[in-house]
């Protein structure tokens, strides 16, 4: 069925996938209705999802029936089917392969950082807990208001070893996220966007954690904030280009891609492809725990059957590529670690 405007969706501004497609939406002109605070989707007749997650889309089926969606990346390349003009997906299909899998890393790695520091830090937990229940409902009493901080701290807080955040993994997470700034500032700074002179889905995808990361949560936020205050900007800046000047030649070209990208690419071998590797092992193992070495330190969390799909989903995206397209990306990913991931004949 085909889409109409405005696009009703329920959200938070807490929820980094939120963010990352309200400045998605904004910058591709797309008009939406966000369902915040007190309005609440049931109320309205809307239905709901099968994995209660946000953001939540209320958008019609093949029968033209009205369906709750969620799942920000296969709904950026719906909507780029559905609307034309101020596409965030490359036209060629190498850099299409890569922004796919940069955007992965950001919604399903640099989320660890984002979850971790959040949940881990008192001073974090503080302000985590005392703001998230009122972006639900400003209109709560203070009695309310405190039992709610207490609700969210307490069930986030033990909700962490599932993403893989426990003593033993948080200097891991912790040396990746500087890394990362680090490498997100080099790149700022020959360039506005990852592929050149217009935004991806992959800097909304980064944007989005960095939302929570740079913006919100003290402790990355003094971090960022000492070591890559240009990448503090950036998020700024992203976060509505509803203005930007979309030049047809903005994207650059494939051969600029492994010199332009080769930190970051590197930076996601590093951490995110051993991640991603061993709980596929695991899951194909029938075991709950995964256990493997990431950046020479151990690392140890839970199986996620979601990021066993992940690795299935960017090896399908490898498959679409015809063989001198595959040949670019086995060159571009050559000695990154990320060549690792792609497992699937």
């Amino acid at each position: 069925m085909p889409l109409t405007q405005p696009l009703r969706l329920k959200g938070a501004p807490g929820s980094p996938y939120t963010r990352k497609m309200l400045a998605y939406m904004r910058y591709r002109h797309i008009s939406y209705e966000l369902l915040i605070g007190n309005q609440s989707a049931e109320k309205m007749g809307l239905p709901t999802p099968k994995v209660d997650l946000l953001p939540t889309f209320y958008l019609p089926n093949d029968q033209g029936e009205v369906e709750a969606v969620v799942d920000s990346t296969p709904l950026i390349r719906r909507f780029e089917r559905a609307f034309s003009g101020r596409e965030a997906l490359p036209m060629d299909p190498v850099l299409g392969f890569i922004n796919y899998l940069i955007e992965d890393y950001a919604d399903e790695w640099l989320t660890k950082s984002m979850f971790h520091y959040r949940w881990y830090y008192a001073a974090d937990i503080k302000k985590a807990g005392d703001i998230l229940p009122l972006w639900r409902g400003l209109q709560m009493d203070d009695d309310q208001h405190l039992k709610a901080a207490e609700f969210v701290a307490g069930r986030q807080i033990s909700r962490l070893y599932v993403v893989g955040s426990n003593d033993l993994t948080a200097p891991v997470i912790e040396a990746s996220y500087v890394r990362f700034l680090g490498i997100m500032n080099r790149l700022i700074m020959r360039q506005p966007y990852l592929f050149g002179d217009r935004p991806a889905s992959a800097d909304f995808g980064i944007y989005a954690q960095l939302t929570q990361l740079a913006k919100f949560d003290p402790t990355p936020m003094s971090i960022c904030l000492n070591q890559a205050p240009r990448v503090f900007a950036w998020t700024d800046v992203v976060d509505d280009l509803s203005g930007q000047i979309c030049a047809e030649d903005g994207w650059m070209s494939r051969d600029r891609i492994k010199e332009g990208l080769a930190d970051l690419l590197a930076e996601i071998g590093k951490v995110y492809a051993p991640a991603l590797l061993a709980n596929a092992h695991a899951l194909q193992s029938g075991e709950k725990q995964m256990e493997t070495t990431i950046d020479g330190k151990p690392w140890q969390q839970p199986t996620f059957a979601y990021q066993g799909r992940c690795l299935q989903w960017i090896n399908a995206e490898y498959r679409k590529l015809g063989s001198d397209e595959q040949s670019w990306v086995d060159d571009i990913l050559a000695g990154t670690g990320c060549e690792f991931l792609l497992v699937s004949s």
